[in-house]
């Protein structure tokens, strides 16, 4: 009774096994048609799987361009992939950072958006104790990516406060006239070689490609035009000294060649001198060969010729006492030869010009011995 009144006077299990009976009897519709079971999350579980396989399919792979590396890290240990194209992954367990390949630029000494210098890394002071001003750019890349993530903190940083202590410590060892003027490329390749090896013993992936001043002037506006002077002056110096290398080279060749004609000129006429000599020599050995034969006719014969030779137009007057003037030719003893010759016509051309040969060397022997007798006699 007790039971009754406390559960409403019926049986207290009866409404839950009514419910259970209800849950599982099925439902039909006003058709007649059975009527499944509803599950209120069923469709934001079928939506949640499929984000969850599209996280799971995006992470997969991964694309990789030629312009980067791709540092793969899985569980701890990294790996770099350098080649172009698609890749893929463990998802959730590897890891991927993209690192550049590009040259990549620092400004030192100035700022490269409002192009202002900061005296703090630029203003350094030289060899002569002069101070100067100036700019450098350098150009660097990633040479090992894996190192260039994990081996330094702040690899840019390390690179810049290295380079600024080679250029400071590269600067102090010239004149301030070098830094300026002419010293540029020198000082650029220094720094470069150095702070190349430092890199090489830091070990943090970055390698230096190379650095260059982008100016350098004194820090006031009066040693600032000096050193402009100074420039001007080794400007004028280059230009007459490349002027007087170009007359030089326009003089020489035309000395060389003035040389060269005197020296075959010479040599022309030493071989003239050398051949008239042999002929003369070669003419004289035949003359002495006839004049130890006939050394009468060949004296004879050379005393004509050389008369011929010497007195080619000489004239002599002879002027008697009745005052009549006679002609006497020297100029050739042909003519003697032609007037016997015309005489004696039909006789043989040689024999005649062997006789009045003979003739006119006789008369000249006489006119000689008459000469000799006088002489005598005088």
């Amino acid at each position: 009774m007790i039971g009754n009144q406390q559960f409403g006077g019926g049986n207290p299990f009866g409404s839950f096994s009514r419910k259970k009976r209800e849950q599982g009897m099925e439902h039909f519709d006003s058709g007649g048609r059975p009527v499944g079971k509803k599950f209120p999350f069923k469709g934001a579980f079928a939506v949640f799987a499929v984000i969850v396989l599209l996280i799971v399919g995006m992470n997969c792979y991964y694309m990789l361009d030629e312009d980067n590396y791709a540092v793969v890290t899985t569980l701890g240990r990294a790996e770099a992939v350098s080649q172009a194209g698609l890749h893929f992954k463990l998802p959730f367990v590897q890891r991927v950072r993209r690192v550049s390949k590009v040259i990549m630029g620092m400004a030192i000494g100035y700022d490269v958006d409002s192009g202002e210098s900061i005296d703090e890394e630029s203003v350094m002071i030289t060899k002569d104790f002069n101070f100067v001003n100036t700019d450098f750019y350098l150009e660097y890349m990633v040479s090992d990516p894996v190192k260039y993530l994990y081996a330094s903190q702040d690899p840019e940083r390390t690179l810049k406060m290295l380079a600024q202590s080679y250029i400071r410590d590269t600067v102090g060892t010239y004149n301030v006239d070098d830094v300026i003027t002419t010293g540029k490329a020198e000082i650029q390749s220094v720094i470069k070689e150095k702070l190349t090896e430092r890199m090489i013993q830091e070990d943090i992936g970055l390698s230096v490609v190379n650095i260059t001043i982008q100016d350098a002037f004194p820090p006031t506006t009066e040693v600032l035009n000096a050193f402009k002077n100074v420039e001007n002056a080794k400007q004028g110096k280059d230009t007459a000294i490349n002027n007087a290398n170009k007359d030089r080279s326009e003089k020489i060749p035309q000395a060389e060649a003035t040389c060269d004609q005197i020296i075959k000129d010479a040599e022309a006429e030493k071989e003239a001198r050398i051949n008239e000599a042999q002929g003369q020599v070669s003419r004289f050995e035949q003359m002495y060969a006839e004049y130890t034969k006939y050394p009468l006719i060949t004296k004879q014969r050379m005393f004509y010729e050389t008369m011929e030779e010497v007195l080619p137009k000489l004239r002599i007057y002879i002027v008697d006492e009745g005052g009549t003037q006679k002609l006497l030719p020297l100029d050739s003893f042909g003519a003697a030869q032609e007037a016997a010759q015309g005489a004696a016509s039909g006789q043989d051309v040689a024999g005649t010009q062997a006789q009045s040969t003979s003739a006119a060397r006789g008369q000249a022997e006489d006119a000689g011995a008459d000469e000799g007798g006088e002489e005598d006699a005088e």
